[in-house]
């Protein structure tokens, strides 16, 4: 093969991998930052939209009856048997300072896993869906909210589909229970 041969040769093999997206284009391709993805289970409280991160979820039961637990802070609501464990319910609403709600066929009870270790029934009004939101579209939670309480455990928030989700960090939240219940 002459030289010239092996020029032309391979100015054709460039121009193949140009018009597939191989060669430089190809790498700069892959060192683009890829869309990051979390999944986040999603419930109702008094008509607003809370996510929780999903892998924190345990499992959604049903409303069952809940023991009452005699000198149980406010907010715990009791006990229940699951699969012979014994788990603490605690009322959502107590905790976001709401009123009661009458228990009606949406009341669900998620259970959590929180402080890697203690399990927690969490009363609520409905649950919704498991969603994957992308992390670039989740804001800042806002400064309206005055209640250094319920501010410290609001993640940030996220619209879908122009509906509000308010994303929730579980670990604090249940901490700010506990310091809630202690107190009260």
């Amino acid at each position: 093969m002459s030289l010239d041969e092996a020029a032309k040769q391979l100015q054709q093999i460039h121009a193949q991998l140009a018009s597939e997206g191989g060669g430089k284009d190809k790498h700069k391709a892959t060192a683009e930052p890829q869309e990051v993805y979390r999944q986040w289970a999603t419930f109702n409280i008094a008509d607003e939209l809370y996510a929780i991160d999903v892998m924190q979820v345990k499992e959604v039961l049903r409303f069952t009856d809940i023991t009452p637990v005699p000198g149980a802070p406010k907010g715990v609501l009791g006990i229940i048997n699951l699969r012979g464990n014994v788990v603490t319910v605690v009322s959502s609403r107590t905790l976001f300072h709401l009123p009661d709600h009458e228990i009606d066929h949406n009341t669900r009870i998620v259970v959590v896993e929180f402080d890697d270790q203690e399990v927690v029934g969490i009363l609520v009004d409905g649950v919704d869906e498991v969603l994957n939101l992308s992390e670039n579209a989740t804001e800042r939670a806002p400064g309206v909210i005055r209640d250094d309480s319920t501010r410290q455990f609001v993640q940030g928030v996220c619209y879908r589909e122009e509906q509000l989700i308010i994303l929730l960090d579980l670990d604090k939240m249940l901490s700010g229970f506990k310091q809630m219940s202690e107190a009260g």
